[in-house]
């Protein structure tokens, strides 16, 4: 459902299906990048 909203958004540029598209990722709890770099950041040992 993510990759269908995505490819809709990258054709039409609405801002609706983007804000939609947040929402799925955000409902499904995939974890996206931005969230993956976080976690990556807190498991590195700042030693």
């Amino acid at each position: 459902m993510l990759d269908f909203s995505w490819k809709v958004f990258s054709m039409t540029g609405s801002v609706d299906t983007y804000l939609i598209m947040k929402e799925i990722e955000r409902d499904t709890n995939e974890p996206t990048e931005e969230f993956t770099e976080k976690l990556d950041e807190i498991d590195t040992p700042t030693n």
